[in-house]
């Protein structure tokens, strides 16, 4: 089994040599956040893009680990270049909730969250991502014919301006 792949999801309107993908299945473990990170820090700069380094490695690890916080099952992490310097970070986890504001689009008008406390040891990463990154959001994922869910996919897109919604 491969556990880190590059996989061939180009896109048709981004040439190859600026377009990439990376996938990372993570197990239901503490460590995964830094494995994640690891991970986000050996493609980025095999791809030259140091510059986004700081600010992708910091909010990939909050998804990561929020996913292990809030889900039972595996996760995983996909990272793919867009072209012109951008890059978008999906982590997909078994948790079918979307905490808000993520439910909604990053232009909807959503109020800021309430501040966590000072004195909290959780609860400012969502935060953290609305803030650094250029765009945002989540996806509940549909389940099967049992109604099972299959999760959902939280992302954010970092660099090269502004975001171009896909």
């Amino acid at each position: 089994m491969v556990t880190v792949s590059p996989s061939d999801c180009a896109l048709p309107e981004i040439s190859s040599s600026e377009s990439w993908c990376y996938a990372l299945r993570l197990p239901h473990d503490p460590r995964s956040a830094r494995v994640a990170r690891m991970t986000v820090r050996a493609a980025l700069t095999s791809h030259g893009m140091e510059q986004l380094l700081d600010v992708t490695e910091l909010l990939t690890s909050e998804l990561v680990a929020n996913a292990y916080r809030h889900a039972k099952g595996p996760a995983s992490l996909r990272l793919r270049a867009l072209g012109e310097g951008r890059l978008r970070v999906f982590v997909w986890d078994t948790n079918p909730y979307i905490p808000p504001p993520f439910d909604e689009s990053p232009t909807g008008g959503a109020p800021p969250p309430a501040p966590a406390p000072a004195d909290a040891t959780r609860g400012r990463g969502l935060l953290l991502v609305r803030q650094c990154a250029d765009a945002w959001g989540g996806w509940p994922l549909g389940g099967d014919r049992f109604g099972r869910s299959a999760g959902k996919l939280m992302w954010f897109e970092v660099g090269g301006g502004a975001p171009e919604w896909r």
